[in-house]
């Protein structure tokens, strides 16, 4: 899957470039730029290639594979990087002698970006597709926006008791949060503080432990022993939120006739926030036997939850991946005389 995902990277990122450099009115500083494309190229194809013989040295150690079924993945990886290499510089290359014998084109009045891989403006990374309606370079860019998913390990701290001691299984309550973010450069001639808020969803799943489901008494929500043997039981609850972090971190300035930008592409980031919203469900899936018959349920129901969701969030990363940890400050429940607050640490990746 990471391969194949290295290749479609590599191939629309190229197609991205021929696109968005048809923006830029200067053309020995196009130029330029190209020529440095070609080494970053180089360098994410070693990268790629590095990882895969990496997978393949652990599959060689766990006797997955045999010497001999290594050396040859090893070589088929090693040809086909190369091949990659060879392909992505052809196409920078005739990008420049197009540019060379034409220049650069400056009638576009609007550009269509296609890709997953790096802006090559800035370093950032491409999503899907994005559309400039003005072929004009700003002299400085101070926002940006990002795609972000994160997904890990889900569980609740309760008063009085501590993780080892969790109602819910470690490994089989998970999270998962999707959503969009803007970052904002805070001063004028620094880019060590910016500040990212946006939307997201986040799904946080609880599996109860020794056979037992959540049950609504009308007073309060608490764990029972369901009377049938439970083949899967899972509670989820839904929210919509807003956060807000405060991102530190050095920057790379980089520097044009007629423009400059901030990347931090290959640098430490670090954030510090929070995020405030609202539930927008909550429900419960239960599979078992009875009868000789196999029942799935799926209930949808309140079950006395907050509907008012805030917390604090941090993450450090490099590049797109980051840890990225969330704690509820709100009860999951509002009445329980236990105190129930969710908490979450997984990996977040922002296309940045």
């Amino acid at each position: 899957m990471k391969t194949s995902t290295y290749c479609i990277a590599a191939v629309l990122w190229a197609i991205a470039m021929s696109f968005s450099m048809a923006q830029e009115t200067d053309q020995e500083n196009t130029i330029e730029f190209l020529k440095a494309t070609k080494e970053r190229i180089i360098n994410e194809e070693k990268d790629a290639l590095k990882q895969e013989v990496e997978q393949i040295n652990r599959k060689l150690e766990d006797e997955e594979i045999s010497y001999e079924e290594a050396e040859t993945l090893k070589n088929e990886a090693a040809e086909k990087r190369a091949m990659n290499i060879e392909n992505r510089l052809a196409i920078v290359d005739n990008k420049i002698a197009l540019i060379q014998r034409n220049g650069v084109e400056e009638e576009e009045d609007s550009i269509i970006v296609i890709g997953l891989g790096k802006d090559g403006e800035t370093g950032r990374s491409i999503f899907g597709i994005q559309f400039n309606t003005s072929n004009e370079r700003k002299y400085d860019r101070r926002t940006y926006s990002d795609f972000v998913l994160a997904v890990g390990l889900n569980n609740v701290i309760t008063k009085g008791e501590s993780l080892n001691d969790s109602d819910f299984k470690i490994g089989g309550s998970r999270f998962a949060e999707i959503g969009w973010a803007w970052k904002t450069r805070v001063f004028d001639e620094s880019n060590w503080l910016r500040i990212k808020y946006g939307f997201s969803f986040q799904f946080n799943g609880l599996k109860p432990t020794d056979n037992r489901f959540f049950v609504d008494t009308g007073t309060q929500t608490e764990l029972q022993e369901f009377p049938e043997e439970l083949d899967k039981s899972k509670f989820r609850i839904d929210n919509l939120v807003f956060p807000v972090h405060f991102e530190l971190g050095p920057s790379k300035k980089i520097e044009g006739e007629n423009y400059f930008r901030y990347s931090t592409y290959n640098k430490v980031k670090v954030g510090i926030g929070g995020y405030a919203g609202f539930k927008l469900s909550s429900r419960q899936k239960l599979k078992y036997t009875a009868d000789g018959e196999d029942v799935k349920e799926k209930l949808k129901a309140d079950y006395n939850t907050n509907n008012f969701i805030y917390g604090l969030s941090a993450y450090v990363g490099w590049r797109e991946t980051a840890l990225y940890v969330k704690y509820d400050l709100n009860t999951i429940f509002k009445d329980n005389p236990t105190e129930m607050r969710n908490v979450s640490l997984g990996l977040r990746f922002d296309m940045d």
